[in-house]
């Protein structure tokens, strides 16, 4: 029996306009994926990760390490246009 080895990969869920999430992961460069609802959003993001890495160690790659990213900022700036 193989033995699994656990990994862990920072992943970002945006609203999208049309409804859903489209979720991307920035360790691993065109992991993109989508859900309906947020936990759909999760479990697409799951299983495309273990599809790129899978696919990885087919091909003798190495798996990417999660990369450290700062915090997000959010904020509403106000802007005043003259008119």
């Amino acid at each position: 029996m193989k033995r699994q080895k656990l990994l862990s990969y920072t992943v970002f869920f945006e609203p999208a306009s049309e409804g859903g999430y489209t979720v991307t992961v920035p360790a691993l460069p065109g992991c993109v994926t989508e859900g309906d609802t947020l936990q759909e959003a999760r479990e697409m993001a799951t299983d495309a990760i273990k599809c790129y890495c899978e696919s990885l160690l087919k091909d003798g790659e190495p798996l990417p390490v999660d990369v450290e990213l700062p915090e997000p900022v959010k904020e509403k700036l106000q802007v005043a246009i003259g008119e």
